[in-house]
């Protein structure tokens, strides 16, 4: 089971390995490929590129998902690992907007969009290949889809945390902000070899000419459920990729305070997930996931409130500490609620859409959001907060909808 999870993870930690980098280190990217005399401006292109690769992820995941429900899913995972190296090494090696003009960030959202392509494509066939392999543990096995993710903000938040402490400003903003970027293009062709060695599971029968027909017009509500299920985890997501940003740029806090928050909160993700998805397959799936969703609502808004009037070091990390905690709970069991929301010839398919859509309304876009709303006077600091919460109540309402209706087999 271990060589499984490895193999089927590692893409899936790649690819939040190179948002995670490309989130956290904005402040130097914004300055290398869109610069402008406001720095606001900058920043917001930069990540408007951050968004808008999300906007290719449902068409990756269509036609990756697609091509795993017809062809297996180990075909669709090695296109989609080849396709995320190739984008990462782009990012980390193209010349700066200073050195060779607009071509540089033309390539950077080139690359980008690659990268959603690929990235859109990872999640369906991944998740589809474990809970496939391991049915009767499918909380566990598949948590390690979210649990990789932990690792990927892990390390990038290490890099964060060492560069920013050992180099200066200068470095870092001259060539530093690359070496994280570099690494990743290390681990591409280990995932590909890795992968290329596993063995598939059976391909599902093909009850349909086009799976990507089927979930269009038969399966759409539990796209949806799907959707709004994974809705506040990936908005945390999100703004866990953003926090490095925030404490700069609201906060005038220095950046190895975000990147050492960022840090604990991938440790926690990391070690925590897999248990939430293990107590997911005794207790039941949406059981689980509501109480850690009202634990959530309650808890985000105070949580920046207390940022927003005390913005000590200590009071984010342990702000981010309790967000990831509640963060890592429900993701635990997320990824196998949504695939017993599908049937196995269309998974990969529904799988790719729902998730993508999802990720890219509620958790690509969450930075623009959040960086446009911070900028409103009378929400300013909390933007987050009420973001946030509002997420909260989208996933709460669909939860409540699953557990009311017979969409999953482990709804309960």
């Amino acid at each position: 089971m271990t060589r499984l999870i490895v193999a089927t993870s590692i893409g899936n930690a790649l690819e939040w390995y190179d948002i995670a980098v490309y989130g956290y280190f904005a402040v130097y990217v914004s300055k290398a490929f869109f610069p402008n005399d406001d720095p606001t401006t900058s920043l917001l292109l930069t990540f408007g590129t951050f968004g808008l690769a999300f906007l290719v992820r449902p068409v990756g995941g269509v036609v990756l998902g697609a091509y795993a429900d017809r062809y297996g899913r180990k075909a669709s995972l090695m296109i989609s690992i080849v396709l995320m190296t190739i984008g990462t090494s782009v990012i980390a090696l193209m010349p700066t907007y200073e050195t060779i003009g607009i071509v540089a960030p033309i390539s950077v959202l080139a690359a980008r969009l690659v990268q959603g392509f690929s990235a859109g494509g990872e999640f369906g066939s991944s998740t589809a290949f474990l809970v496939e392999h391991q049915p009767e543990r499918r909380g566990f096995v598949a948590s390690w889809q979210f649990a990789s993710q932990g690792l990927s903000n892990l390390l990038a938040s290490a890099f964060g945390v060492g560069l920013t402490s050992w180099l200066t400003p200068a470095d870092m903003q001259s060539w530093a902000w690359r070496i994280p970027f570099l690494f990743g293009i290390l681990v591409g062709p280990i995932g590909i070899y890795i992968r290329n060695h596993l063995e598939d599971a059976t391909p599902p029968p093909a009850e349909h000419a086009s799976p990507i027909r089927e979930v269009l017009l038969r399966q759409k509500l539990r796209v949806l459920l799907g959707i709004g299920a994974l809705a506040i985890s990936t908005a945390i997501n999100y703004l866990i990729v953003y926090m490095p940003t925030y404490v700069v740029k609201t906060l005038n806090l220095p950046p190895v305070v975000g990147f050492a928050a960022t840090f604990v909160g991938g440790v926690v993700v990391t070690f925590l997930t897999p248990i939430a998805g293990m107590i997911s397959d005794r207790i039941g799936r949406t059981t689980h996931m509501i109480a850690v969703n009202l634990l959530l609502l309650f808890s985000i808004y105070p949580a920046f409130l207390l940022i927003s009037r005390n913005p000590t070091p200590m009071v984010i990390i342990c702000a981010v500490f309790w967000l990831s905690t509640l963060k890592s709970l429900y993701y635990g069991p997320l990824a196998a609620l949504m695939s017993e929301l599908l049937p196995a010839s269309t998974r990969a398919t529904g799988l790719g859409l729902g998730y993508n859509i999802g990720v890219t309304l509620f958790g690509g876009m969450g930075p623009v959001i959040m960086a446009w709303l911070g900028g409103i006077a009378l929400i300013g600091d909390l933007a987050p907060g009420y973001y946030l919460t509002l997420v909260c109540v989208v996933s709460l309402v669909t939860l409540i909808t699953i557990r009311t209706t017979s969409a999953a087999t482990h709804g309960a």
